[in-house]
């Protein structure tokens, strides 16, 4: 592809081409024209459309036509300096400068072209499926990330064994597409992003707050079972906090900048476990106080580059599910195995069942001495085996201050999400001077356990979104039910029924009848209201309600109250109604009026 970029734009410069999921990119620079004499720019950069990418596939698959042999070479640093340097190739002189290993490999496409790259390659470009690649979008990247360098042009494009995986993936990104947070969020009124108060901050619509109030409910339910302690912490802090944490040296880039407060500099908060640490240290700690389980739904706030938020999936300030688990080492393989039987009870609940789990282990900068690397790592090798689930291992993958478990949820296309993760924390402990009084009487230090099962409400919700394609099964749903009343009749039985289902618990809308009995169906659809149920005359005469489900079709009649009940019984278990019902005799129910 580079190639044909090249071809086409012989202005083009390459920068870097890395595989990703799914297949590939590669960043071009495209320098300004400028006046020869005067130096003043008479153009800018060229933006790559979409007439340009199909011009680039049409060259790549004539360089893939004429089989080209694709050829190593092993060269001296120096020999790639010079070569590199007779192309006008600025930024790979940078990458050059940046290996560190030896020996230095250049790939030749016949006698065409010439790349910096380590490979390996297929042998020849004629190997190459050309109807299994597909180029798919452009996008603008800052070089190596750093806005203040060059912007680029980014091509997306992906890339297949045959075509017929091309086109299972094309079917599963028109799904994908269909699904996305964004558009629905919109479109069924349940979050959104003012960019007139800033990128990056989520607000929570009236239904979106519905669905958020019912993941938190259930969430804080799960952990009062689980014998945890809910704590808050403030969403600010002196600077010196974050230096204690280590926060300040190794994560400040991902931090706002700070305030200055009566003298003094403050810190808006990125994460909740300083504030942990500092209320364990408020006492004297004794070895039968721990294990301790402190979980917050804490807000914090992250600098994220404008050009790599994403919806709910990459923000500026979201809440972390967090918890903190203060223990001995010899109960640390036991809080693993709570931790992850709550993550599969919680998860399992919104209909996440397949996960994919792996343990990074320690990596060559970390802190703490090899036998409590070890035995934590034993620890969470030995929960997993415990519960007999299958993971894989990334080897020196874990943080410099502990291994973890991560876990991935896959959602209804296959697609695979990062929530979950479980860290083993030495250094807090160290850095805060953390300590608990052990049976013998000497002070010994706790090992910390960082903990979330969501990861952030704000990326899960869009997950969720995604997931169910904004159709949320019955007991989350905004909306549970809508009573559609085809008569002014009808309508205060209606808001009779709605207002003894909400005293319920329950969550049931009354349609205010201005449309046409037909838009009012077609309304409920769009919002993909679980139930509905159409109110004439006959229902207000017998004291029923015809029901009808969004995913069974039509239920029958149902007394009202066994109705209520019914909804009642499936909100608390998270079912859907399948139950079918028959009309009672007339005048059987009747709705109070209290």
């Amino acid at each position: 592809m580079a190639m044909a970029v090249q071809r086409i734009f012989p202005e083009a410069q390459v920068t870097i081409g890395p595989w990703i999921d799914n297949g590939f990119y590669y960043d071009f620079y495209f320098p300004e024209t400028r006046d020869v004499v005067t130096g003043e720019i008479i153009a800018p950069g060229r933006k790559l459309n979409d007439d340009d990418l199909r011009k680039v596939k049409k060259s790549m698959d004539s360089i893939i036509s004429r089989d080209y042999p694709i050829v190593r070479e092993e060269v001296t640093r120096d020999e790639a300096r010079r070569r590199i340097s007779s192309t006008n190739e600025p930024f790979k002189l940078e990458i050059l400068d940046s290996i560190e290993t030896e020996p230095i490999t250049i790939y030749s496409i016949g006698d065409q072209w010439w790349d910096l790259c380590a490979g390996p390659h297929v042998e020849s470009t004629g190997k190459l499926p050309r109807k299994a690649i597909q180029l798919e979008s452009v996008a603008g990247a800052y070089w190596r990330g750093d806005e203040k360098r060059e912007m680029l042009q980014r091509i997306y494009a992906t890339a297949w064994k045959d075509p017929n995986q091309l086109k299972v993936y094309k079917k599963r990104m028109e799904e994908a597409r269909k699904r996305d947070h964004r558009v629905l969020g919109k479109k069924l009124d349940l979050f959104s992003i003012q960019e007139d108060a800033g990128g990056g901050l989520v607000f929570w619509h009236p239904k979106g707050s519905t669905v958020r109030r019912k993941i938190e409910d259930f969430w804080k339910e799960q952990h009062l079972e689980q014998e945890y302690d809910f704590v808050y912490s403030p969403h600010i802090a002196n600077l010196d906090l974050w230096k204690t944490s280590g926060h300040y040296d190794f994560y400040r880039e991902g931090m706002f900048d700070q305030m200055d407060v009566e003298n003094e500099v403050y810190q808006i908060k990125p994460m909740n476990c300083p504030f942990h640490c500092l209320m364990f240290k408020d006492s004297i700690r004794s070895y039968r106080d721990l294990p301790l389980r402190w979980a917050e739904l804490g807000t914090v706030y992250r600098y994220e580059r404008s050009g790599t938020l994403h919806g709910l999936m990459r923000v500026r300030g979201f809440t972390q599910d967090d918890a903190h688990i203060f223990c001995l080492p010899g109960q640390l393989q036991d809080e693993i195995v709570g931790v992850l039987e709550l993550t599969k009870s919680i998860l399992s609940r919104f209909g996440f069942d397949k996960y994919e789990l792996m343990i990074s282990t320690r990596p060559e900068k970390s802190v703490g001495n090899d036998q409590i690397w070890e035995d934590a790592t034993k620890a969470l090798v030995g929960a997993l085996d415990e519960l007999g689930w299958k993971y894989g291992t990334d080897e020196g993958g874990g943080a410099f201050y502990g291994p973890k478990i991560d876990l991935k949820i896959k959602d209804a296309i296959g697609r695979t999400w990062q929530c979950s993760t479980i860290q083993c924390d030495f250094n807090l402990p160290e850095r805060f001077d953390l300590e608990y009084v052990s049976a013998e009487g000497t002070r010994e230090r706790p090992i910390m356990v960082h903990r979330a099962i969501f990861g952030s409400i704000e990326r899960f919700f869009g997950i969720l979104i995604e997931n169910t394609a904004g159709d949320f099964p019955f007991w989350l749903a905004p909306v549970q039910m809508k009573l559609l009343p085809v008569t002014d009749a009808a309508f205060d039985y209606c808001k009779k029924v709605a207002a003894k289902a909400n005293r319920l618990g329950l969550r049931v809308e009354v349609d205010r009848g201005n449309e046409r009995l037909a838009k009012q169906i077609r309304n409920a659809e769009q919002s993909r209201i679980p139930i509905m149920s159409v109110v004439g005359m006959k229902e207000l005469e017998e004291g029923t309600l015809a029901v009808r489900s969004r995913k069974l079709g039509d239920l029958g009649s149902f007394a009202v109250d066994d109705l209520l009940a019914e909804l009642k019984r499936c909100d608390g278990a998270a079912e859907e109604m399948t139950k079918l019902g028959e009309a009672p005799d007339k005048g059987e129910a009747e709705i109070s009026s209290k």
